[in-house]
């Protein structure tokens, strides 16, 4: 919160500058500015938006804008009137992001902090309790005791949003980031506006605010310096903007069965079949690709490097959003993985140790994740070899993160081979039940090295002197000390001497064995990469033509052997030890048990047979040696634009009776599905260009004369946003992008039911019986036997001698008695027609000169009658060749449509066809009632949600202009 010498300050000056501007008042009054910040990411209804403003056109505002309650209304405001679900609940103090449903957008992350010289954001309210311990959100840097928090959530102090609550259907329609304001008394940047420095008077507890800083893109202005007009602009998050996940990227799915949306009441038997089965994803991704974009998450291992794990990952949340941002030790990789896993241009960070490096690789192999992103290194362990590889230095000191993430951002893509080791033991041994001895290697798949001997016992007695006393191993420096000790140790006593002699060694079939033997080597190393025991080169450089100099990708291992004296002359900078071959696959046997290592995790293998061999190749971010400051050559910056990704996607298409069946069950829709064929799609394609694809997909199948193939009104199905299926609108369709609906599989729904001949498919229909119970309040008469001509009288409109528009306009001054009796009776004809749904009479009818708008008594046309019995064909019909104004007709005695019938009646597919055609969705009926209310109130949500999110999609301001025929 503003003192009061700077909130009469800025109320001075923002009183000097009026406030004539709408857009300057709508700002500081806290109910705008509570309806935009909402809107922002919660995808409110435009139709509210306006009857608020309609609301506060009567209002009068203060001449003088606040800008304390207008900055604070910029994530929560402070109106007492306003009741906020997440704010009047009182809230778990969390210390990390929440992945659960109890996730509300605008939690802090609070940490302990002992900073000096900051006060609570709360010091001046008399809420403020003034002493006891305080906390600091990692995301926003907000500061408060912890007594005050909950009256900081109270009072709408909220942090950045991370994430959007939007309906799964209409979570593309705002896209707009804005600014998250907040009051610092202390800031290290310079002003945007004066660029001049924010040093206070007295720096030392300090209870001026002296600068307005936005938490996502960094900027900070001086409180006199600070444009009104920044309250309303879009933030486009500062110089990390094409690194940053945006909080619209990220979706909350609501919990299960409160989708206002895209929810409908289900039987109990399919509550209890998919209560067995399981729903655990709480968020999903949906990214807007861009080939410039490279968005960056981090997984950070806390235990790395002592207490520095912790400290960046505290950076890391307040340079990023706090959700593209991982503490392996709570939720290990596989969560950020398989939400990020469609990301295009994705780039990961990998903080700690080459262990933690190789822990990623495999679970991003266990997710067949395709192209493999990837991965950089923030060396935070004791030997980070690979780090050093890849020039990304033996350890991290001080290096400002941003331009590590610069770097990653920039750095090039490089090759690394990983290696399978498959473990057999030996079947007859004899030491299999010594003690100590396990039977299989610690892991699998190798990246860096591995070797058996001298060196990893020096491992392994330092994992187990870990083990048993963690606390002594936290800092890198104590654990290199401990390395030299032990290892000197085992130099002088020679305690693997006679390694050679329980050995077999088998390098591309060629056996080396007989030299080992005769060399006694004392550790047996293969090596992946250059660098080995934190830094050291054993390779070299070979000047011999027999060997190859060393490469991260060329699918070959490097086999050297040490005795004790090579192994301490490693250290002192001599490549040491002996080379062996370079190979592609290898046989070893053992006939004792021996300490191993892969990638510095040690064990006592039993005497085993190991082979190793190529796995596959992953994509690993080397940094540049360039200087920061240097600017990349032409050349090199159009080579690191990202390619954008092709997809090859299976289109598989549902009935809409297979739909409506198995809405709620993937697996059976899935199976319920028929494959039209193949597309090769951009990731950054939208939906109407993919479905000029699959048109001319669908073209290419009836051309060879399949039967069985989708018609051409088709929408798309989303499949992996939500617990369900839901369709995409056609109108919608610009703002959704291919990886929004699809993973492998994108789905098309038949909206006709229709199969390529034209017969009606087996979609659900009501019959006559269902529907007169339906309709039990019309007139006597209307629903009954189509045989007497009673229900089917047209009404005609004598006077001016017209009596309807028309395509056909006929003068009835001109037809004598026998004339008009004849038309009457095909009138009654074609009313019939529609009733029985026979589309060959209706059809003839129309052709006699039947006009398709003619009403019986009730006021009832022929597609009133068509829908009440289902007749699709009719309808079809009717829609294609009457005038538009048919759609809007009512009948005289509920005041209702054509779609009013066909949503109480809950006919989905027929409420399509008349919302494409144009049928408005904002008439009501005598009662007061549209159809959207209709459906809701016969039990359909699905088709009320369906209809509802037309509405928004078609505001009553811009009605649909109808075609007029004369």
């Amino acid at each position: 919160m503003l003192s009061s010498a700077a909130a009469a300050a800025l109320d001075a000056e923002a009183g000097s500058a009026s406030a004539s501007g709408a857009s300057a008042a709508a700002a500081a009054h806290p109910l705008v500015e509570e309806k935009e910040t909402n809107s922002a990411f919660d995808s409110d209804s435009d139709f509210e938006l306006m009857e608020l403003q309609d609301n506060l056109k009567h209002l009068t505002l203060r001449k003088k804008v606040s800008y304390r309650k207008a900055i604070s209304n910029r994530y929560g405001g402070h109106a007492s009137h306003q009741k906020h679900p997440e704010v009047t609940k009182r809230r778990e103090i969390r210390s990390s992001v929440d992945w659960t449903e109890s996730a509300a957008r605008g939690d802090h992350i609070w940490i302990n902090t002992n900073a000096s010289g900051d006060l609570c954001h709360l010091s001046e309210s008399p809420e403020c309790s003034k002493t006891g311990p305080r906390k600091r959100c990692s995301s926003c840097h907000m500061l408060a005791h912890t007594s005050c928090i909950h009256s900081l959530d109270k009072s709408g102090m909220r942090c950045k949003p991370t994430f959007c609550e939007a309906c799964p259907k209409t979570y593309r329609q705002n896209i707009i980031m804005r600014h998250h304001w907040l009051h610092r008394r202390r800031e290290d940047r310079k002003c945007h506006k004066c660029s001049k420095s924010f040093s206070p008077r007295f720096s030392f507890q300090s209870k001026e605010i002296v600068a307005i800083s936005c938490s996502w893109c960094k900027l900070a202005y001086h409180l006199q310096c600070f444009p009104q007009e920044s309250l309303e602009e879009e933030c486009f998050m500062g110089a990390l903007a094409n690194i940053i996940v945006p909080p619209y990227w990220l979706i909350k799915l609501a919990k299960k069965g409160s989708f206002k949306s895209s929810v409908r009441k289900r039987r109990k038997s399919i509550k209890k079949r998919e209560g067995k089965e399981d729903h655990g994803r709480t968020f999903v991704v949906k990214p807007i690709p861009s080939s410039h974009v490279k968005p960056i998450v981090v997984f950070i291992n806390p235990k790395s490097g002592g207490n520095q794990g912790v400290e960046i990952l505290q950076k890391f949340q307040w340079l990023l959003n706090p959700r593209q941002v991982f503490d392996l030790g709570i939720s290990g990789p596989r969560l950020g993985l398989e939400l990020y896993k469609k990301v295009p241009n994705l780039r990961i960070l990998a903080c700690g140790g080459d262990g933690t490096v190789g822990w990623i690789l495999s679970h991003i192999d266990s997710l067949g994740i395709s192209p493999h992103p990837p991965v950089a290194i923030l060396p935070l362990g004791t030997g980070n070899d690979l780090a050093r590889t890849l020039n990304w230095g033996g350890s991290y000191s001080d290096e400002p993160l941003v331009k590590v993430l610069i770097a990653v951002e920039e750095g090039p893509v490089v090759q690394l081979d990983r290696w399978n080791i498959e473990v057999t033991n030996s079947v007859d041994s004899s030491s299999s039940l010594e003690e100590g001895g396990v039977p299989n290697l610690p892991l699998d798949v190798m990246n860096n090295y591995f070797s058996l001997g001298a060196d990893a016992h020096v491992t392994l007695e330092f994992h187990e002197s870990r083990e048993a006393n963690p606390a002594k191993f936290s800092s890198r420096f104590r654990n290199k000390m401990f390395y030299a000790g032990v290892g000197g140790k085992d130099v002088l006593r020679r305690s693997w001497r006679d390694l050679s002699e329980h050995i077999q060694l088998e390098c591309d079939g060629q056996d080396f064995t007989f030299k080992i033997k005769d060399t006694k080597f004392h550790c047996l190393l293969f090596l992946n990469i250059p660098k080995y025991a934190a830094g050291t080169t054993p390779w070299g450089n070979p000047s011999q033509t027999t060997f190859e100099p060393q490469r991260l990708d060329d699918g070959f291992l490097e086999v050297i052997g040490f005795t004790a004296a090579s192994l301490a002359g490693l250290q002192i900078g001599a490549h040491g030890g002996m080379r062996l071959t370079q190979c592609q696959s290898v046989r070893l046997k053992t006939t004792k048990i021996i300490p191993m290592q892969v990638d510095g995790e040690p064990c006592r293998l039993l005497p085993s047979i190991i082979h190793i061999h190529l796995r596959n190749q992953a994509n690993m971010i080397q940094k540049s040696k360039r200087s920061a400051n240097t600017i990349s050559p032409l050349n090199d910056q159009l080579s690191q634009h990202s390619v954008v990704e092709q997809l090859h996607l299976k289109v598989h298409w549902l009935q809409l009776t297979a739909y409506e069946s198995f809405h709620y069950s993937k697996n059976d829709l899935h199976d319920a599905s028929s494959l039209l064929g193949i597309i090769v799609v951009d990731s950054d394609s939208l939906l109407e260009h993919v479905r000029m694809q699959i048109e001319r997909l669908r073209q290419d199948v009836l051309a060879t004369g399949q039967v069985n193939c989708p018609s051409f009104y088709w929408c798309f199905v989303d499949s992996i946003t939500a617990d369900h299926f839901f369709q995409i609108n056609q109108t919608q369709e610009q703002f959704y992008y291919i990886m929004d609906i699809a993973s492998d599989v994108v789905y098309i729904l038949d909206l006709e039911g229709c199969s390529q001949n034209g017969q009606s498919s087996s979609s659900s229909s009501i019959s006559s019986a269902a529907a007169s119970a339906s309709l039990g309040s019309y007139p006597k008469g209307s629903m009954s036997d189509p045989a007497t001509e009673s229900p089917f009288q047209p009404v005609w409109s004598d006077d001016k001698a017209k009596y309807s528009i028309s395509s056909r306009c006929i003068d009835l001054n001109r037809l004598d008695e026998s004339q008009i009796k004849s038309l009457r009776g095909k009138s009654a004809m074609f009313m019939k027609a529609c009733w029985k749904g026979n589309l060959e009479q209706a059809v003839e009818a129309h052709n006699l000169g039947i006009d398709l708008l003619t009403v019986d008594k009730s006021g009832m046309t022929g597609l009133h009658y068509a829908v009440l019995n289902n007749h699709q064909d009719i309808v079809r019909y009717l829609i294609e060749k009457a005038p538009n104004v048919m759609l809007d007709m009512t009948d005289s005695e509920k005041g209702q449509t054509a779609l009013h019938k066909a949503a109480s009646l809950q006919l989905r597919n027929i409420c399509r066809m008349l919302v494409k055609a144009g049928s408005s969705l904002y008439v009501t009926d005598v009662q007061g009632n549209t159809a959207c209310q209709l459906a809701f109130k016969a039990g359909d949500q699905e088709l009320g949600a369906y209809l509802q999110s037309e509405q928004y999609s078609r505001p009553p301001c811009l009605p649909k202009v109808h075609e007029t025929e004369i």
